[in-house]
């Protein structure tokens, strides 16, 4: 039982780590465009040659 209490408090650290960065994340506008990825892949134009 004595796990427990390094345990609980690790988890709640890490869970709230990872909540923090996700609310950078949302915040840093990195959701913006999800649409515009999915329909690049499907489109039939290729990008071999980067334009200078």
């Amino acid at each position: 039982m004595n796990i427990l209490t390094y345990l609980i408090p690790i988890s709640l650290v890490l869970g709230g780590a990872g909540l923090a960065f996700f609310v950078f994340t949302i915040r840093s506008n990195q959701y913006d465009d999800p649409e515009g990825d999915a329909r690049r892949i499907l489109s039939g134009e290729y990008d071999d040659h980067p334009k200078p």
